[in-house]
């Protein structure tokens, strides 16, 4: 402990002030948190745990000078200590300080090379930057130490997926199942993986039944049930709102809203999550004046948790939606660009800003309200071959990826965004493109043509080989391993091995089939 932090805990007073600076941060209130924080570090500068919290309200306020700086300073007073390396290195991550995160990940390898969440939180790094052979040389270092850990056998097995070598996956993950763990986190991941390898293995009923298996045991790793009635309710205030909206709302707010920075256009790339979006946003991104997004935070912090609900008891409604002040929805416009700038703080051009995240579809409509002449391209695939993918994502839960424990709330999940689309669709008074993931991976110079086109530009060379032109991207969505392959058309019809679970909810998903022309 050090001096500064024993100092601190003796005095009762500056105690209450940290307590209240951690609850401002926690409500999302940051600048009173920074303030707070910047008071503290002043009388108590060696306390690492003070800068790590100063440096996550300075991002907060969309100070991201300031949040390195904390970071950087924490990571200077904590540099033997594995948990704060660890999470330095989720924070660089959430900033795009890519380099510095995985330093970080790297320097808690240093720090305690017997560590296994030090060597597991690495691998993990490696294995997101497509690094699968430094990634297996850790996790092999670590079963050295550490050969009965279940949890090590669980990486293992993941990397022993991700290189093709799916019935040693297989081996691996039978005898960690067999292994009777109590940790939920390993029976989760362990059922949900092994699911995953027999579907690329053809064992399509054993990957089914394994996959419900890891599904209900991640149910108890959270309130699922009170997840799932949140997001049941912000669906019926949505629904209600979108009822309420009328064409020449939508016309008039185009008319009234914000634009994005000088020279720039601002594009929309949704659809429903697994629909093809990031193999788009891959392609595009190829383009030298298209700078794309990947899954950006900055519309979900600054204008959808913001405006939906206003607040804790009052939803919003199309009544207030249309009301919203000028001056708000220039400040909740200029926050949005702010965050956004995150990802390239050095690159200044004209062009496209692409910002590519499935979820935010949601909120097409404050999209429009805040944003004029925006592009909206809609990433379209068939309904059964989304919910089915989306079924096999391994995904933190939250309240919308708590659909995804179920084939019923999938498909309730696809149903609900859909029909945002589709209504917002019908109300008009905005430019959208619908594109196919069935044509991009099928034909994709065309189909990439197309969409290059609607957003004003003309087809690049780079594009066709998006995957080959540069050096590997970091790719954050959920399906960063896929992203920087070759196109294939292999996960087309993929649902007709599934046609028996797939059954209870073939017709829910019919009116979409036939919406979208499946």
């Amino acid at each position: 402990m050090s001096s500064d932090l024993a100092k601190l805990q003796c005095h009762p007073r500056q105690v209450a002030l940290w307590q209240n600076a951690q609850q401002q941060l926690l409500n999302s209130r940051h600048a009173p948190a920074l303030a707070g924080y910047r008071n503290l570090v002043q009388r108590f500068p060696a306390v690492a745990q003070l800068w790590f919290e100063l440096g996550m309200a300075a991002a907060g306020e969309l100070n991201f000078e300031l949040a390195e700086q904390a970071f950087g300073r924490a990571e200077q007073l904590a540099a033997q200590d594995v948990s704060m390396l660890v999470l330095l290195g989720q924070q660089y991550h959430r900033l795009r300080r890519l380099v510095l995160a995985r330093s970080c990940f790297e320097r808690a390898v240093a720090a305690e090379p017997s560590s296994v969440h030090a060597r597991l939180s690495l691998a993990a790094w490696y294995e997101r930057e497509l690094r699968l052979d430094d990634a297996w040389n850790c996790v092999e270092a670590c079963a050295a130490e550490h050969p009965r850990d279940l949890q090590v056998a669980c990486v293992r097995a993941l990397l022993l997926h991700r290189k093709g070598r799916n019935a040693e996956a297989e081996r691996v993950l039978r005898e960690v199942i067999n292994g009777g763990s109590q940790d939920p986190n390993i029976r989760f991941s362990s059922r949900h993986l092994l699911g995953v390898v027999l579907d690329q293995l053809g064992e399509y009923r054993e990957a089914m039944r394994w996959l419900c298996e890891g599904k209900a045991v991640a149910r108890q790793l959270a309130d699922t049930g009170r997840m799932e009635r949140d997001y049941d309710l912000a669906d019926k205030r949505r629904r209600e709102l979108l009822a309420e909206l009328k064409p020449e709302m939508v016309r008039r707010w185009q008319s009234e809203a914000a634009g994005p920075p000088a020279e720039r256009r601002l594009a929309f790339l949704g659809g429903h999550p697994r629909s093809g979006t990031t193999l788009l946003e891959q392609v595009l991104g190829a383009h030298p004046d298209i700078l794309a997004f990947d899954e950006s935070e900055a519309f979900a912090n600054e204008v959808w948790h913001a405006l939906a609900p206003m607040n804790a008891g009052q939803a919003l409604t199309a009544r207030a939606l249309d009301a919203l002040p000028a001056n708000r929805r220039n400040q909740l416009a200029n926050r949005y660009f702010r965050s956004l700038s995150r990802e390239y703080p050095a690159r200044n051009q004209t062009g496209v800003l692409l910002d590519k995240n499935p979820s935010p579809t949601a909120a097409l409509h404050l999209w429009l309200r805040l944003f004029a002449g925006l592009k909206v391209v809609i990433a379209l695939r068939d309904p059964r071959d989304v919910v089915l993918s989306c079924f096999f994502q391994n995904l933190m839960v939250t309240p919308t990826n708590a659909n995804f424990l179920s084939l019923e709330r999938t498909a309730k999940h696809y149903a609900d965004l859909m029909d945002v689309w589709l209504r917002v669709r019908e109300l008009g008074g905005f430019d959208w493109l619908e594109t196919r993931y069935e044509k991009v991976v099928a034909n994709l110079e065309p189909e990439g043509r197309r969409v290059t086109e609607f957003l004003g530009l003309t087809w690049h060379s780079n594009q066709a080989q998006y995957h080959t032109v540069s050096q590997p991207r970091f790719v954050f969505s959920p399906t960063y391993n896929a992203a920087n392959q070759p196109v294939h058309t292999r996960a087309i019809g993929r649902w007709q091995n599934y046609v028996e679970a797939l059954e209870p909810i073939q017709a829910r998903l019919a009116p979409y089939c036939r919406a979208f022309g499946y």
